[in-house]
């Protein structure tokens, strides 16, 4: 799984789920460029532990923003020549039940889980990916676009279940992998997702998750996505697209 020198975007990557893939990433010789409204201070240094001779790009903006979206894939193409690889990680929850949920958090949710993501897309597919008849495309789903959501409480409340908001998102995530993989499967390009159960990142702080019906009895951890990420992201996954890997603790076992 020779991936020295190639070169990954990986949206919010302050922190949890996205810092771990871009530190996997690293450790194989992957270049890496952060973004994130988030400094990534953090993260850089966390690179440069692991693999000093890698170079680490950080772009702050907000990703929903077209115009952000195509200065990081411009920057990047100019730095480094090429875009081998697309990590689309960040993401908001809305824990707010329909009744309750505002237009402004449906916005919000859909625009950074879904919207964000075509547009990386679509900046680094065309011409870039294209050109190079390679691509590897990874976008983090969630359970909750597969079953609704994970069960939780929020500071003892009975609220703490990913909204609707969210879980439409993470499901249209799903729906959009698969368009890609079918478009782009034929010239080089492979599209898969991860969706991962409660893991311990910014988004489920604060809250309890019940894991008596779950195989696994813990809270997943960013390390534990980045392993499946950085295999969608590695040549070994040439065979591997419009998949949507569950990691979950076996909570959706039945």
């Amino acid at each position: 799984m020779d991936m020295r020198n190639q070169v990954a975007i990986v949206t919010g990557a302050a922190g949890g789920i996205g810092a771990a893939a871009a530190i996997k990433l690293a450790k194989q010789g992957v270049n890496v460029i952060l973004v994130d409204l988030n400094s990534c201070k953090n993260t850089i240094e966390r690179v440069h532990r692991i693999n000093d001779n890698v170079d680490v790009m950080q772009k702050l903006g907000d990703i929903r923003e077209a115009s952000f979206v195509q200065s990081v894939v411009d920057d990047t193409v100019k730095e480094f020549g090429a875009i081998h690889i697309l990590i689309n990680n960040a993401g908001t929850c809305g824990r707010v039940d329909l009744e309750e949920i505002t237009e402004d958090i449906w916005d919000r949710d859909m625009e950074t889980n879904v919207k964000a993501a075509y547009l990386f897309m679509q900046a680094v597919i065309y011409p870039h990916m294209l050109e190079n008849k390679y691509g590897r495309i990874v976008n983090i789903s969630s359970v909750s676009g597969i079953n609704g959501g994970v069960l939780s409480n929020h500071q003892g409340s009975k609220k703490g279940r990913s909204g609707p908001a969210y879980a439409a998102s993470k499901g249209a995530i799903i729906a959009l992998t698969k368009w890609i993989a079918k478009e782009l499967g034929e010239v080089g390009i492979t599209c898969n997702s991860v969706a991962p159960g409660a893991t311990e990142t910014g988004i489920t702080q604060g809250l309890a998750y019940n894991f008596d019906q779950q195989v696994i009895k813990r809270m997943g951890q960013p390390e534990d996505i980045a392993e499946a990420v950085c295999y969608f992201a590695s040549p070994s996954s040439g065979y591997t697209t419009a998949q949507t890997l569950r990691i979950d603790g076996g909570v959706s076992i039945g």
